[in-house]
């Protein structure tokens, strides 16, 4: 498996509410060869730099899981859809949790390692720690 950049930013495309709602995130291959992705990303809300301390979130798996080959520099893309923070300012979950926010999230790929990452614009505000995730795909999503 080539080396891979992680990038990922709020989603064009998400549900109402205050937070975050979707992201996608970005698989670039930095490597000089070809590698093949493919499946459904685990996601965790990462812990302050300490991997015990990560706080895995429920995943619902959308879409067929088909292998992506990248090209060197080549892209595909996850999107990550998230239970809102309704309300406005601080914000309340429906459920009745406490919305959490997380600086940064770590992504995993199977056989591609796990991933810390930041969105670009912000930072991931959610509720229940609970997230639907798209199949690896070479089609960016909205």
């Amino acid at each position: 498996m080539g080396s891979l950049k992680v990038a990922a930013r709020q989603a064009a495309d998400r549900p109402p509410g205050t937070g975050t709602g979707a992201a996608i995130v970005e698989f670039t291959n930095s490597s000089a060869k070809a590698c093949v992705l493919k499946g459904h990303p685990t996601v965790a809300g990462a812990g302050n730099g300490s991997p015990e301390k990560n706080a895995p979130f429920s995943v619902k798996t959308t879409g067929t899981a088909s292998p992506v080959t990248l090209a060197p520099k080549g892209k595909a893309w996850v999107k990550l859809t998230f239970v809102q923070v309704q309300g406005e300012a601080d914000g309340f979950c429906e459920s009745g949790a406490e919305p959490v926010v997380y600086p940064t999230l770590v992504i995993g790929l199977p056989g591609a390692g796990k991933h810390q990452v930041a969105l670009d614009d912000g930072q991931v505000a959610q509720c229940d720690n609970k997230v639907t995730v798209t199949a690896v795909s070479a089609v960016k999503p909205t």
